[in-house]
């Protein structure tokens, strides 16, 4: 997915499930986003959203 559709579902997601959320560039250029719980850091990380940050 694009970057500006990434960063739209992640807020949504962080939001809905009230946990951190990690925006990362796939290995093909692509960008995906998963739970900070569930990212193993083998790809490299855009943006982390936290619905708790002020």
């Amino acid at each position: 997915m694009s970057l500006n559709d990434a960063h739209a579902f992640a807020f949504s997601l962080a939001t809905t499930l009230m946990v951190a959320i990690v925006i990362f560039k796939a290995g093909d250029g692509t960008h995906s986003v998963t739970p900070v719980t569930e990212f193993d850091g083998d790809a490299e990380v855009v943006a982390e959203i936290d619905p708790f940050a002020p």
